[in-house]
């Protein structure tokens, strides 16, 4: 089948960025678009990362991306369905029925990269995008793509004390009826408001894409996120080398005692380490931390041959 040129343009957020629509079949919510973004230019470097972002979130870490090109890697970002760049007006923010709707968005975006690149990929995934990358890395389409996985904070579980569990059963059993009911309660601000400029962070990112207050939590996706994390529960068979990363107590969104449980569930070749002090999304830590985090994913892929491939 021929190959149609990717239609790249300067990225609407971030300066020296650019992104291409990737477009699907229409769902239960209308219209489908993801969003994939790289370095503006392109990239004359072979092997790339491909990463996934977390829940209520979107590509914003330009940081990462120039710590990849500094050591050789071409950097793509890819905002999924319903999330940051890729949200569509009357759609249910960051919603799926089930987590392998992100699939067809992940293998698009891996045909893009594989023609710019063609050397190893590393799929990378934060958060609730480690979550969708394990999953993928599993029993996706492209999955023999992939040459190693590496998951920052990746949410393999709900952060509920045990007595609350059973309102998650019963959420999702609702969903299945009533998918878009939602628990008025959303998420706490505090992690979001820690990390944004204008409240005394770091970090300067669309409020309107990863507002403070988050968006609802439906149901359906509820019942979406369990399912999957009984998937990694049961125990995967990710052939490819995988690198998870974790915070301590310091992680006030996830547990890190589930991330270090279920972790070597993934599959054979599984290394895990822990950062100290590290926020929930590592990269976005102190500088001290997060370059301890950074310079631990290199010397790994030095290990695993991927970096000097």
């Amino acid at each position: 089948m021929k190959q149609h040129p990717v239609a790249w343009s300067a990225d609407s957020l971030m300066a020296g960025f650019e992104s291409t629509t990737l477009t699907f079949s229409p769902d239960y919510d209308g219209p489908v678009i993801a969003t994939l973004v790289r370095k503006s230019g392109g990239s004359s470097h072979r092997r790339a990362v491909l990463y996934i972002h977390g829940f209520i979130d979107y590509f914003f870490q330009a940081h990462m991306a120039e710590r990849f090109e500094a050591e050789g890697w071409a950097f793509y970002a890819l905002d999924l369905r319903k999330h940051g760049r890729s949200l569509l007006p009357d759609q249910h923010p960051c919603f799926c029925k089930r987590i392998e709707e992100y699939f067809a968005d992940i293998t698009a975006a891996i045909g893009i990269v594989s023609r710019e690149t063609q050397g190893p990929l590393l799929l990378a995934g934060h958060s609730t995008g480690g979550l969708v990358a394990s999953l993928y890395a599993n029993a996706g389409e492209s999955k023999d793509r992939i040459s190693a996985l590496w998951l920052n904070s990746p949410f393999f579980d709900f952060n509920v004390p045990a007595a609350d569990r059973f309102k998650l059963g019963i959420a999702a059993a609702t969903g299945l009826l009533f998918p878009f009911l939602t628990d008025p309660k959303r998420l706490p601000r505090d992690y979001a408001k820690s990390l944004h400029k204008d409240y005394g962070g770091e970090w300067m990112f669309d409020l309107r894409l990863k507002p403070l207050d988050g968006f609802p939590l439906f149901f359906g996706w509820v019942g979406a996120v369990l399912a999957a994390h009984a998937k990694v529960h049961a125990g995967l068979s990710i052939a490819c080398p995988v690198l998870v990363m974790h915070s301590d107590e310091a992680d006030i969104v996830l547990g890190w005692r589930s991330i270090v449980k279920w972790s070597p569930k993934l599959g054979k070749a599984v290394t895990v380490e822990q950062f100290p002090g590290a926020l929930h999304d590592l990269v976005l830590s102190r500088p001290p931390i997060r370059d301890r985090v950074l310079d631990a994913l290199f010397a790994w892929l030095e290990k695993t041959q991927l970096q000097k491939a």
